[in-house]
């Protein structure tokens, strides 16, 4: 074969290469820009203020404790949408919607859907233990970020704040400030999340 049939050929798989990467798949699938669009319907009543993402974008690797200690990150909710609450016991609003998350978390929680609430206190988890016993809070289990490193990871400037990853770990939607988590019109937007393939 001669220089110029080798460059020919070398320069058809480069085109075919690029090409490749151009099209949609992997994080890029078509279902994952149909699963959003078919959401914005949805996005009404307590979620209103809910953003989706025009395409889903890769969650920032961040770690944690449960309340043993044990350290944890996103990872471990991997193939589960995941929706990442960021509050404080410190911070009003935030105390007002974690029942309504508990509440989320009972109705829809399973191997397909979690509530991540994620403390930012500093404080010893001992109060945070405190303040899960006086609300009550039964199906939500207990995570704690006492560096801030995960707020700052997703650019979260104030609590409360939440947002949604999906099965393939790509976050999809954020919103700041409080909302009846268990309200008809969240459980609605969630579920369809959950149960999208």
């Amino acid at each position: 074969m001669t220089l110029g049939g080798l460059a020919a050929i070398a320069g058809a798989a480069v085109i075919a290469v690029v090409a490749l990467l151009w099209l949609p798949g992997g994080d890029d699938a078509p279902e994952a820009g149909a699963a959003l669009e078919a959401a914005r319907p949805l996005v009404t009543g307590q979620v209103a203020n809910f953003i989706l993402y025009e395409r889903p974008e890769p969650a920032p690797a961040i770690t944690f404790a449960d309340e043993a200690g044990k350290a944890h990150s996103l990872a471990d909710f991997r193939g589960r949408v995941v929706l990442v609450n960021f509050w404080a016991t410190w911070c009003v609003p935030c105390k007002r919607e974690m029942p309504s998350l508990d509440r989320l978390q009972a109705t829809l929680g399973s191997e397909r859907f979690q509530v991540l609430a994620l403390s930012q206190d500093k404080i010893a988890v001992t109060k945070v233990r405190d303040f899960y016993f006086e609300q009550s809070i039964d199906d939500l289990p207990l995570y704690i970020d006492q560096t801030g490193n995960s707020q700052r990871a997703f650019a979260v400037t104030g609590l409360p704040a939440t947002v949604l990853i999906d099965t393939r770990g790509r976050v999809v939607g954020r919103m700041v400030g409080p909302a009846e988590w268990d309200s008809p019109e969240a459980v609605a937007l969630l579920r369809h999340f959950a149960e999208a393939r």
